[in-house]
Order: C-alpha cells, then structure tokens, then sequence
C-alpha cells in the first residue's frame, strides 16, 4: 500500500498538532523518501496572542520539521480559535489549493474534537478530499491530539475509535527530540506533557503488538 505513496499531505491546525498526532509517521515516511508537506492553517496572532507567540512557535515548528524531514510547509496565519469566522468557501479553498498542489495520495487530517479550530478544519479538510476527478486523494486517515481529542464528551460528541496504527517503535525518540522543539507549547502538566506523549504512543503500541504506535481513524482507503 505505502509503496504507491510519493507524496503526503499533513494539515494540522496548529503548529505542534503535526507532531502529536503524527510526528513519527512522517518521520518514518520521510525517511522512505516520500515528500511530506505541512500545512498549518491557524497560528498564535491577535486578537488573543501576540505578533510575537507567532513567531516564536513558527520557528519552533520549522526546527520540528526539520526533524522530521518535512520538506514542504505553508502557513496560512489565521488566528487561533477564530477559524470559524472565515468564511466557510474560503476556508475550504485555502485547504483545497494546498492538497491540489502537492497532488498527494495520502492525507493525514485532524480528528474533530473539543477544540473549536480542530472541528472547523476538519470540515474543510474533508470538502478538500472529496473523491471527484482523478487525483484526489486515496488515503484520507484522522489523527489524534493529545488532550484536545480526549476531552470530548463521550456519548454526547465524537470518540476517537482508531482502527488504523503505525508502528513508530524506531522513530518515537525523533518524534520526541522534535516536540521538545515546541519549548512555548510542551508543558509539564500531565495532558501535555513528553511523559504523556510516550504513554500515548506506548498504549497504543501495546494495543498491536508493538513498543511505540500512532492512530488513526479512516476516512477512506481506496487500493
């Protein structure tokens, strides 16, 4: 299956949910020298932030990427939880011209979970894949972020019921020297904290056999 793949599209809507959700699947895919492009919709600006919280973890994520051999990225720098406010069509046209320029087969986008930002582009992301032409996209699979995805309401909002996993056993201590780029975002609290990380990826390791692993929900896999 992974032998088809030349180019992989990650969005993440913050920099940093790339890394969680699959820091070791692109870094394991890079190093099979598939492209992995990033696109990072929202970004810490004002209202809420300042222009500075912006650059500082701009330049945290180029340093992760550069771990994980991330050749390809844009930031769209829409503020943090106001993705909502754009305009739905524009929204989804940002995200659509992105995947259409890097054509890729698979794509990895975030599971809607509590965070307002992470259900909006979610949305976008799956208008983005829609299976029309030749080119879209084969493999569309929902990632996980640590805290975020685990505090919706079960039974009344969306649970994170993977059924797809990579093994990272060989790449978790890149993915963790590359989250540790994150020094404004990793914090010693246990929901999001390196600790937390491991025993995530530990637990899902253990749930297939393996030491480290990342999930997945499916969206679509066409072979």
């Amino acid at each position: 299956m992974i032998k088809n793949v030349k180019n992989i599209v990650v969005i993440s809507p913050h920099p940093d949910d790339e890394t969680l959700g699959l820091g070791g699947t692109m870094k394991r895919f890079s190093d099979l020298g598939i492209n992995i492009n990033v696109l990072v919709v929202s970004g810490h600006l004002p209202p809420i932030y300042n222009k500075k919280d912006f650059q500082t973890t701009k330049i945290e994520a180029l340093n992760a990427f550069n771990e994980l051999g991330v050749k390809n990225y844009e930031f769209l720098e829409i503020p943090a939880t106001f993705v909502n406010e754009e305009h739905v069509s524009t929204l989804n046209k940002k995200i659509s011209s992105f995947i259409n320029l890097h054509r890729p087969e698979m794509v990895f986008i975030p599971f809607p979970d509590r965070h307002i930002d992470h259900r909006v582009i979610f949305d976008g992301s799956v208008v983005a894949c829609r299976p029309i032409g030749k080119n879209f996209p084969k493999f569309v699979l929902m990632y996980e972020t640590l805290s975020e995805t685990h505090w919706n309401v079960a039974g009344a909002e969306p649970t994170f019921n993977p059924d797809f996993f990579i093994d990272i056993s060989h790449e978790m201590k890149i993915k963790l020297k590359a989250l540790n780029c994150y020094k404004s975002q990793v914090k010693n609290n246990p929901s999001r904290s390196i600790d937390a990380v491991e025993a995530l990826a530990k637990f899902r390791g253990s749930q297939n056999g393996c030491e480290f692993c990342e999930a997945f929900k499916i969206v679509r896999i066409v072979i």
